[in-house]
């Protein structure tokens, strides 16, 4: 256990409040880590698109897929100047728990520390949660860690 810890980001600094605690695992069992990241794919309203849309939507989503690399990347060379074997993968798709199930059987994970966006309410009914999805379904420890106060997620981020 803890030879290969996922540790799924989404860009935010609530998600990389999970990175301390995966990389203290990873310090002291000399573990691997994977840093996921899945791209939402872009969405237009339903109907026909024109060449102009369909190109719009192929930008953004290879903008998507160029600034989640570019983001991990920069994790990753972060985290090998403190001297961590780290991986990356960047997925996509509008099921991030699915994606971040797919990843532990991909990567041979055998633990995933995450943060929780600390949602409640309406907005964790309306979104679903990653972090109750993984607990419910993965067939590997799941270290889920709340922000620092108990703070609540601003801005977009994975539905959680």
């Amino acid at each position: 256990m803890f030879r290969h810890i996922l540790v799924p980001l989404d860009g935010s600094g609530f998600a990389e409040a999970a990175l301390p605690h995966a990389l203290e695992l990873a310090a002291r069992f000399n573990s691997d880590i994977t840093l996921l990241r899945v791209v939402l794919p872009p969405r237009m309203s339903d109907g026909a698109l024109s060449p102009e849309s369909a190109n719009f939507l192929i930008k953004m989503r290879d903008d998507s897929y160029k600034e989640a690399i570019d983001y991990l990347q920069q994790q990753k060379g972060s985290l090998r100047q403190q001297n961590f074997r780290v991986h990356y993968q960047v997925a996509e798709s509008e099921d991030v728990a699915a994606e971040i199930l797919s990843a532990i059987r991909g990567a041979d994970v055998d633990t995933v520390v995450m943060c929780t966006h600390g949602r409640g309410g309406l907005s964790r009914w309306l979104f679903g949660s990653v972090a109750t999805r993984l607990l419910q379904s993965a067939t590997v420890p799941v270290l889920v860690i709340r922000p620092a106060g108990g703070q609540q997620a601003e801005g977009f981020t994975y539905p959680d």
